[in-house]
């Protein structure tokens, strides 16, 4: 039985988009030319930002974010960066008595930029919050420690097979590959427990409807 329901961030709460287009006016690329780069070096095997790398190699990725906030450039997230499933499917979960929580490899930013969203979630952390980010086993430490239930009762849902699902799953957890966005449509976790293409898929699964 589930008790439990975390979800990671980025490309599975909120789209990518506006972050890549971000990337691409402050690096002065049209936006096609990035999101070519970043599907390109995900089916390498690579991380994503590797994107910004080929752009400007030898980059210290941090130090240019930082750079960016400085001018403005920074985090933001509304309405529109949310998929249109998100809020429907986290308030059928709640409602069907699910503990819901939001953990993800974000900035520190992105912790208040999403609780004013009002999302029906119970509780919100980022990475840079915890201090330890994903795959690390720390940060799924940090999500039983969090989480109520047994690790066999808390399920994680992500995209990313590497970063999610299979640290999800040595650290006793329940996983959820949601086939979504540059990484969760061209890569397979067959050890996940489910597969879905929709976070109404999975509230399906988790109601019994």
């Amino acid at each position: 039985m589930v008790r439990s329901v975390v979800f990671d961030i980025g490309e599975t709460l909120v789209s990518d988009t506006r972050y890549w287009v971000g990337w691409a006016r402050w690096l002065g690329v049209p936006t096609h030319t990035m999101s070519a780069l970043v599907g390109a070096v995900v089916a390498r095997g690579r991380d994503n930002s590797d994107a910004v790398r080929v752009l400007r190699p030898g980059v210290d990725i941090a130090a240019e974010w930082r750079a960016r906030e400085a001018a403005g450039h920074g985090e933001h997230l509304d309405e529109t960066d949310l998929y249109p499933d998100v809020r429907p499917a986290l308030h059928r979960l709640r409602d069907a008595g699910l503990w819901v929580g939001i953990a993800g490899n974000q900035n520190a930013p992105v912790t208040g930029l999403l609780t004013g969203l009002a999302l029906p979630a119970d509780a919100i952390a980022t990475s840079a919050d915890w201090g330890t980010a994903k795959p690390s086993p720390e940060f799924f430490d940090r999500v039983l420690a969090w989480a109520p239930g047994d690790p066999h009762e808390i399920l994680y849902v992500g995209d990313h097979p590497a970063n999610d699902i299979t640290p999800a799953r040595a650290a006793g957890l329940r996983t959820a590959h949601l086939r979504r966005g540059h990484i969760g449509l061209t890569t397979r976790a067959p050890e996940a427990d489910w597969t879905v293409d929709s976070l109404t898929a999975l509230a399906d699964l988790l109601t019994g409807r």
